[in-house]
Order: C-alpha cells, then structure tokens, then sequence
C-alpha cells in the first residue's frame, strides 16, 4: 500500500482491508475517525492504544512502539479512505438526515446533559469538523433505533422538560426531609429517583437548580469557602501518602474533582519552585533534532553486553565492588548522555512556562488557570528521565572519585569519608559541565574533585592539629631524613603482589612468556636477565614472531587491567 509514513499503520491497514468481515470494516472506519478527531501533531501515541481505539482488541507486541502525532493523523486519514473504498456498494438512497447534539436535545424534548448521558447507554455519534468546528452529529436512523430499544427511558427524560408543579413540590418537600437528616446530596439524589420514578441525574439537577434559586435558604448549602494553601499542602501531602481521593473530599466537604484540582495546583507549584537549571546548547531549539537527542545512546548494546560481562576484582573491598560492575564511557557516549540529560530538563522548563510567569521582581509565580494535568505528568515524565541519564553518569564515573582519593591518603585518614566528599563534587561536576565544548568528562571532574581536596584536606588536618600536644607536636613539626628499611621492604612486597595478582589474570601461555621474558620468579633461569623471544619460541615450539605478538598482547592486557583496576604498579 503507498502512502503511508508509517510502517505500522501500512501493516495495519493491509490486514484490516484484506481479513476483516464488512461489517467489522464499518466499524473500524467509524472508530480510526473518532480517533483522527482526537490526535494532536505535537503529541505521540502508543501503537497498543492505537490498535485498540481502531479494533477493539490490544496486541501483545511493539508494547515499546509510539507514533509521533503528525505522520499518525495523516495515515489514519488514509486508513478511513481505504477501509471505506473496500466496503460492498449500497444501493443509491435518500441521504439519512443528521442531527447536532443541540437539534436532537429539542426533537426529543430532553437536555443536552441527559442525552450526553444517553451515550454511555448506546447513543451513537460521529464527530465531524462542520464550518471549522468540531461537532458531534447522530443520524436519525440511529436515534430511532436506541429509542425503540429504550422507549421508557427517553419517555421519563422528555416528562422532566415537562414536570408538573405539583411534583417538584412533592420532590423538594421529600428532599428536605432528607436534608435535614443529613443526607448527602448524591444519596439523597438516588432515593427520590426511585421514589418517584426519574433518574438520579433529573433529582440532582433539580436539587442544585433549587439552591441556585433560593440561596438564602439552600437544600445542600456550600460548607466551606476557599482552602487556605495550608490546608491545599496537606492534602497533597496525604494523597502522596496513599489516601484516596473520595476520602479527602468528603473529610473537606468537596467534590473529586475540587480534590484533583487542588493536589495539581500544589504539584505545579512545587515545580515552579523546583531551579531547572540545564546547560544550553543551540541543537535544543531545533525541533528535527530531538529524535536524534533522546535515542539511545552510541554502542548502547556492545555497552550493555560488556556490562553483564563486568566482574568485580578480587582484592577489593566489598564496600566499592558495586562501582566495578559498570563499564566506563568513551567520549562519544559522554557527549550524547549529557546532551540528552540538559535536553530533557530544557524541555522541562519550556513546558513550565505554560502555566507560570516571572513577575517585576524576578521571581517566577504560578499562573493556576493554565494548569494541565497532561503538562504536568510530561513534565514529571522528562524529569525522571533526566535523573536516570544523571545516574549513569555519576555511576560510571564513581571510579573516578575513588582513584582521586586514594593518592595522598594520610595514616589514619578515612578513605570513605574523603570519597563521600569527592561524590558530591562529582555531582556538581555532572550538573555543571559543559558538553558543547567537546572537552572529555574525566578531565573537568578530576580538576572539579582535587580543588575540593585542595579545600576540605587542609581543613580536616588543622582540626586533627588541634589535638596535638607537647612532644608529638615537635615530632610532627620536624622533618625525619631517615631511611625507614622497613617501609621500602613493604612496598617491594606491595609491588610483587600486584604484579602477581595481575599475572593471574592471563591465561597460562600468556603467563609464562610474560615470566620468562622479564626473568620472573623461574628457577629455571640461570641468568639475572631474562630469555630472547627465540629462546622462548624453541620452548614452546612457535616462531621468535609469534613470541613477539603474545608479549604484544599480554603486555596490552596487563596495562587494561592496571588501569581497570586501580593497582599502584611501579
């Protein structure tokens, strides 16, 4: 099928036009039109939702899949085409008549809001852009149909535009009755319906139409005047807690939908106050760019999979082995996590300022009539977003901080204290830093972390001064020259030990060339220096060129996993 922009719809269309019966196809083409009314260009949509709003049923796959708004309105314009074109032809007849929601109110003899409840009852309407606007329109033949089906129903709506005095009077009598024993008003609403035989929604109406006419002496009176904002910040704060909305509006005496007003109001005001600080960059303000922005990042799956195949090293401690199960990013990652992180809170902040303003002062005020719950939830959406690319990026670079804090760690200096001030300034690092000027991460969050050792070290150390008395300060204050034998032992043995740990990592061929080369720990070696690559050939039978390439590589594999693991080689 030509035409389509999307792949999905085109699948769908093909499916739909070819296995579904005519009747189905009427449908489907009633429901794409329903929906085409509906899309908005700047929006995207789940191709579950999709399926489901056209079909009726919800498929199992592309779970993940969205659409963006612009290419879906105009295959599914083409969709209602084709599923229209394969229907059977019909007979050439008088063109149905086709009433608006206005014009069916009055040839029926109801209201507006009784027929909007119909609807839900099996009142079928299309909406269609008549003059410009959108309008809701019933074919005749329809209405005539739900109301065979439903003869005493649209009979006691029609007798609501035509009560007698009498029976309000006996209505609202009742109704005081009820009020007065503390009925509410939606219950007291149910029993007069069944009492004199009208909907719930007739008594309701007629109820609040008599409080409107007799404010002084009201049935169902307003309880309470506007909520104070402490009053609005508790309940948000106990629907965050898990109370049910119904709870609260009946512990504040209002409606649901007062309840949901309020806690949107106080989440757009908290997102006022919340600082969307981002680092600008001008790919942001074009809008063909944000696909490429939000994708996944560069070798997302090499990363993933070298991520699973992480294994903590065995000398350290259990402590920091969670920052040793997370690859580090190369350069190109870095530039498209942190473009990404700034882009997500720049569109934030543009979707804030919908519904906020900053004033003469400078500061920026809430303007609640603007207020959406949509903007609201993309807001948050984006937000979160952004916190899980910060994240990674913290994660990855926890390393960092760790070798940082190790050089120059004083005898009884806390390494996990000097770490935990090194992680906030890698926190700040990672807010403040600047990706457009194509700079590597590492490079300013190592200059970022030492100038706040540079700090908080001298600090911590004229605090420990403080307790030093006496002879120990004298010792303290006086250089030693002196050759402690016993600490250049210790660090030959430290040395060993991690050329050895890191020999443990090869595989024995690799191991024993590495050995015989460098003359390590073989009995077998006469000579202070280690053998030539031919001598090592005729002991394992291959080439003095082979010899070279496994040294080549061991080597390489020794200097990764030094770097990997942050041994002190010397």
């Amino acid at each position: 099928m030509q035409g389509f922009h999307l792949e999905p719809l085109r699948e769908l269309a093909d499916q739909l036009t070819r296995f579904s019966p005519s009747g189905q196809q009427a449908m489907q083409a009633s429901n794409a039109r329903k929906l085409l009314g509906e899309v908005r260009t700047d929006r995207v949509y789940p191709y579950q939702y999709l399926v489901w709003r056209v079909t009726g049923f919800r498929p199992t796959d592309r779970g993940r899949l969205v659409l963006p708004g612009r290419e879906l309105a105009s295959d599914l314009e083409l969709l209602v085409k084709l599923l229209n074109d394969s229907l059977p032809a019909l007979p050439e007849a008088e063109p149905e008549e086709v009433l608006t929601l206005d014009e069916l109110a009055k040839r029926l003899a109801v209201t507006v809001r009784t027929l909007r409840r119909w609807q839900a009852l099996g009142l079928t309407g299309n909406r269609s852009v008549v003059d410009g606007k959108s309008r809701l329109l019933f074919r005749w033949g329809e209405v005539e149909r739900f109301v065979a089906r439903n003869a005493a129903r649209v009979e006691r709506g029609a007798r609501f535009e035509r009560m007698e005095a009498e029976e309000k009077a006996a209505i609202l009598r009742k109704a005081k009755r009820l009020a007065g024993k503390g009925i509410p008003l939606l219950r007291a609403s149910k029993v007069l319906a069944r009492r004199f035989g009208r909907a719930v929604e007739t008594m309701r109406a007629l109820l609040k139409q008599h409080d409107r006419e007799n404010a002084l002496k009201p049935l169902y009176p307003k309880r309470t005047g506007p909520l104070d904002e402490r009053t609005k910040v508790e309940i948000f704060t106990q629907y965050r807690r898990g109370q049910a909305v119904e709870t609260l509006a009946k512990k504040h005496h209002r409606t649901r939908n007062s309840m949901y007003r309020v806690i949107h109001e106080v989440m757009a005001q908290r997102l006022v106050d919340q600082p969307l600080d981002h680092i600008h960059h001008p790919s942001f303000e074009d809008q063909a760019n944000e696909r490429d922005i939000v994708a996944a990042m560069p070798s997302a799956i090499e990363y993933e999979a070298k991520r699973a195949s992480m294994k903590v090293p065995r000398d350290v401690p259990a402590e920091l082995a969670p920052l040793y199960r997370l690859p580090l990013l190369n350069k190109e990652q870095e530039q498209h996590l942190f473009r990404k992180m700034n882009f997500l809170k720049f569109k934030a902040a543009q979707l804030r300022d919908t519904f906020s303003r900053v004033n003469e002062e400078g500061i920026r005020e809430l303007v609640p009539g603007k207020v959406r719950t949509g903007t609201l939830d993309r807001i948050n959406l984006l937000l979160q977003q952004s916190n899980e690319v910060k994240e990674l990026l913290i994660n990855a670079n926890m390393r960092l901080v760790v070798n940082i804090a190790k050089r120059g760690l004083a005898i009884g200096e806390n390494l996990f204290e000097r770490m935990s001030d090194g992680n906030m300034s890698l926190i700040r690092a990672v807010e403040k830093f600047d990706f457009g000027r194509g700079f590597k991460f590492s490079t300013y969050a190592s200059w970022a972390i030492i100038k706040n050792f540079s700090r908080s070290v001298p600090d911590e150390m004229q605090r420990r001064e403080r307790f030093v008395t006496g002879q120990d300060e004298v010792l303290m204050l006086s250089p030693d020259a002196r050759t402690d034998e016993q600490s250049i032992l210790s660090r030959q043995e430290l040395v060993a030990e991690s050329v050895h740990t890191l020999l443990g990592k090869l595989d024995p061929r690799e191991r024993e060339i590495i050995r015989l080369r460098a003359g390590i720990d073989n009995p077998q070696l006469t000579r202070e220096r280690g053998m030539t690559l031919e001598e090592i050939g005729q002991r394992f039978g291959i080439t003095k060129e082979r010899v070279r390439q496994l040294h080549a590589r061991s080597m390489r594999k020794l200097r990764h996993l030094a770097t990997e693991q942050a041994l002190d080689m010397p």
